[in-house]
């Protein structure tokens, strides 16, 4: 590692232990519903998305059933994110695909939902030349929040457990997960696009471009003859001459 590495590193560390205490506490009060007054019209909203969803709030959940909850949740948004991949083909029917990219491979589409369903995020893609914005947007994205929400109410449930200890309800799951997501992940994800709006980092709708960069990487490759193969020196090694490319990248 380069001292630019390095030094990077102590900076992420560093940003780290100075957010872990607020927002440890902010997660307490998340995960118990102390939220400040100035949130009230949000509490308003989330108990409206409550009532469209048919959830009591009010009513706990044993492991059980927060177990079940958890499962089937996370089921049908795999399902969502394999069926996303599946139907980009429908060029026709479905935005945000300027570049006309195909339906992903039912292998690799299955592979995607596991990875980003279960919060690993393994891509086995070529990212921008396989997925549309669409696909990126509803099904990888949207996992991105929820896979992450779904870990923290599970260790949210997990201490509720080991502190209550007799008691039958760990919480309720669909409070939990819009909670977290809404009040933590949202939020902190807001803070970091602006962020890299700040730095230069853009996102649009339009088609992809290919832009030759100012760069130019200098490499060694072979040396061809006039028949086209390779010529060797006195010793049987290929003779090696300077290269130079510039870099293309999309946007």
């Amino acid at each position: 590692m380069n001292t630019q590495a390095w030094i990077l590193l102590a900076a992420f560390f560093g940003v780290l232990s100075l957010l872990a205490w607020p927002l440890g506490k902010w997660l307490v009060a998340v995960a118990d519903g102390r939220l400040p007054r100035w949130m009230a019209p949000f509490e308003a909203c989330e108990r409206v998305l409550y009532r469209l969803a048919g959830v009591d709030a009010s009513a706990g959940m044993g492991w059980r059933q927060y177990a079940i909850a958890l499962v089937v949740f996370n089921f049908l948004g795999l399902i969502a994110v394999y069926a996303l991949q599946r139907l980009q083909r429908l060029q026709g029917v479905l935005p945000l695909n300027p570049a006309g990219m195909a339906g992903v491979s039912a292998d690799s589409s299955f592979n995607t939902a596991i990875s980003f369903v279960s919060n690993t995020n393994w891509q086995g893609y070529g990212g921008e030349a396989t997925m549309s914005y669409l696909t990126q947007m509803l099904a990888l994205a949207v996992q991105n929040f929820f896979s992450a929400a779904t870990g923290i109410v599970v260790v949210i449930a997990l201490v509720r457990g080991f502190v209550a200890r007799s008691s039958a309800s760990i919480g309720n799951f669909w409070v939990d997960i819009t909670r977290v997501t809404g009040y933590v992940l949202l939020p902190l994800s807001l803070v970091f696009a602006v962020f890299l709006v700040s730095q230069g980092v853009i996102q649009n709708f339009s088609p992809y471009k290919d832009v030759t960069t100012l760069e130019v990487n200098a490499y060694q490759q072979p040396k061809s003859g006039p028949d086209g193969q390779p010529l060797k020196d006195a010793t049987g090694n290929p003779v090696m001459e300077c290269g130079r490319r510039y870099e293309r990248a999309e946007f």
